[in-house]
């Protein structure tokens, strides 16, 4: 599978300007890929500002996913905030930090973000979602997840049924805005997660300065199923390529089935009794 990652300074609050902006380095893209990944938040950088920016589903920056996919023969992925409903649901919210998943035949799915980063009041603003999605795409199995998920790898575990022989992913994505005082932890969770789940793990990070003045430095990586960094890259923007093979994958698990002694275990529907 050929893997494009994007690395940009979003502007801030920006919906027009960073769809075009992601649309010129999507368009020239130097080799034809299967798998386009972008960051957290791609239209406005991450803002606890959810009325002023969100967008009900299906509208401007759902159509212009599905243009990329279309024109790139490509699943093209990346969260946005989305508003649903009156707000009058359980929580009182109906902002989302909302993952797309958008196939080249106008076929996607959606992933809201579970873990919600208290520490800047996103747990206020939005709803946690508590499902994740695993998506087959051109043989390969891939799990999409959103930057604080990171952190939690229970959510992230590739087996969550009582089958441990069984993989439920090949791939783990994390899409982010990953602010630079956190970097090490960013680094370093990206291998753990490869190592503890017998999975290739891309992150996709931002770079610049947001509206809140918080500084991004990218780190946008590839990891392989030993925690070998493929690639990385920070400070800088930058648009990657790079091909990932199933067979490395389903030979080394082979090898080494570390799974098969994995705990077996459930989640609880709820988080923080929503």
């Amino acid at each position: 599978m050929n893997v494009s990652l994007l690395q940009p300074d979003l502007y801030w609050h920006d919906p027009v300007a960073n769809r075009a902006m992601l649309e010129e380095k999507i368009m020239a893209l130097p080799h034809p890929t299967d798998l386009i990944v972008l960051p957290e938040m791609f239209t406005t950088g991450f803002t606890m500002d959810a009325r002023t920016v969100a967008e009900v589903p299906n509208l401007t920056t759902m159509r212009w996913i599905r243009q990329m996919a279309q024109q790139t023969d490509a699943v093209v992925t990346g969260s946005y905030v989305v508003r649903e409903g009156s707000g009058s649901g359980p929580t009182g919210r109906s902002f989302y930090n909302r993952l797309v998943w958008m196939q080249p035949d106008g076929q996607f799915d959606t992933y809201d973000k579970r873990h919600l980063f208290r520490m800047a009041g996103e747990d206020t603003v939005y709803t946690a979602g508590n499902q994740r999605i695993i998506k087959e795409w051109r043989g390969w199995r891939v799990c999409p997840l959103i930057c604080y998920d990171l952190r939690f790898p229970v959510w992230s575990r590739n087996v969550l049924t009582d089958t441990p022989a069984e993989f439920a992913y090949d791939l783990l994505l994390y899409v982010a805005n990953w602010p630079s005082p956190r970097q090490t932890a960013w680094d370093t969770l990206l291998q753990a997660r490869a190592i503890e789940n017998l999975s290739y793990v891309v992150g996709v990070n931002r770079v610049g300065t947001d509206g809140n003045g918080h500084g991004y430095v990218g780190g946008s990586a590839i990891v392989d199923p030993m925690g070998a960094v493929l690639f990385r890259q920070a400070d800088t923007e930058i648009v990657h390529q790079q091909t990932l093979s199933l067979d490395t994958l389903r030979e080394f698990r082979e090898r080494f089935p570390a799974n098969l002694d994995a705990d077996r275990f459930t989640i609880a529907d709820t988080i923080d009794g929503q």
